[in-house]
């Protein structure tokens, strides 16, 4: 009768909607954990007051987005989809002038392929839009189950960063209850080396994609772009991706303003494609230190192979894990070499 209930899908399904605010607390308390120990390394100020601090620091920042800036992306959203029939036609028009000096590409029939397809992204495009938003009115519960979750999971994680020696001492007694005692050690570095690699990569790289879009929506103020915000926002959380982030976030922000000017939208690749230059060769480093400690190669190689099994989180994920896979082969080889007696240089 127990296996029964446990076998039917009903009970799996409740254990995974038990669990969902645990994993955000989880979640919320490994980033918001390097915060409050630097508080209390640099203030020596009772945990509470200092777990206070961070978590008064979480929710403004929540508050601010959803009140301040979320409603400006939506109206952006709103304006692009507005706009796209008066850009389409603006196109076509563009289209039918065929220049001159192009007038012998015209006998192959290049321009009317080009029209029909400019004609078709548009209809796709907009047929995407609507499915989008059609899609966003109908997951308003979905939402609600998200935010239960999200709101349950951030409570339960300052119990976890109150008693955060607590848990890991427990944990720790249990490793070495269950392992003999070299094996529980290394179980326990392995996950030391998976707390450093991700707390140093995504608390470092939110806090850098966070200045690059500011400074992208500056850049933009400045230019007079159109949809400063949203186009900021899109470069700010692409650039999470390392080394191809830059790039997939600039081809949504040259679409959206090369519709109302081309030459504008020049300048926007331009800026964009500065400002990442300036984040991979000092604002990154800066940052992050020394990074993970990876070779440009084994990067773009963790990426690829990352997105292209798991897609974007393959691609968002694949640098700390290749990092920390790194480090616990190099000390793996280390090890081996000493006990067969191999010198390190060979």
């Amino acid at each position: 009768m127990i296996w029964k209930i446990i076998d039917s899908p009903n009970f799996i399904g409740t254990i995974k909607n038990i669990m969902k605010p645990f994993l955000w607390a989880l979640v919320i308390a490994f980033f918001l954990n390097t915060l409050l120990s630097a508080l209390e390394r640099d203030f020596k100020l009772k945990r509470w007051i200092n777990i206070l601090i961070v978590y008064l620091i979480f929710y403004g920042t929540i508050i601010l987005f959803i009140t301040i800036i979320t409603p400006k992306i939506i109206d952006n959203i709103k304006n692009i989809i507005r706009e796209l029939p008066y850009y389409a036609n603006k196109t076509q028009k563009w289209l039918s002038k065929t220049p001159g000096l192009l007038m012998g590409m015209d006998k192959y029939g290049i321009f009317d392929y080009i029209e029909l397809a400019v004609d078709d992204f548009f209809a796709r495009l907009g047929s995407s839009m609507s499915s989008i938003v059609n899609k966003t009115v109908t997951q308003v519960i979905s939402i609600t189950s998200f935010l239960v979750n999200f709101v349950l999971g951030s409570i339960i994680s300052i119990y976890m960063l109150k008693d955060k020696e607590y848990f890991v001492k427990n944990l720790k007694r249990l490793t070495y209850a269950i392992f003999p005692v070299n094996k529980a050690e290394s179980i326990i570095e392995f996950f030391k080396e998976i707390k450093e690699a991700f707390s140093k990569f995504f608390v470092g790289k939110l806090l850098d994609s966070l200045i690059i879009g500011i400074l992208c929506f500056i850049g933009c103020l400045i230019m007079g772009v159109r949809y400063a915000l949203l186009i900021s926002l899109i470069v700010g959380v692409t650039n999470m991706i390392p080394y191809f982030g830059p790039f997939i976030g600039m081809i949504p922000a040259a679409v959206i303003t090369v519709f109302y000017s081309p030459f504008k939208a020049l300048w926007v690749v331009i800026f964009i494609f500065l400002l990442q230059q300036f984040d991979g060769l000092y604002l990154g480093p800066k940052i992050l230190g020394i990074q993970v400690g990876l070779k440009p190669f084994w990067i773009i190689l963790s990426i690829l192979i990352g997105g292209g099994f798991f897609g974007i989180w393959g691609m968002l994920f694949a640098v700390p894990i290749a990092a920390v896979i790194k480090t616990t082969l190099g000390k793996y080889i280390v090890k081996q070499h000493k006990q067969k007696g191999i010198s390190l240089d060979k």
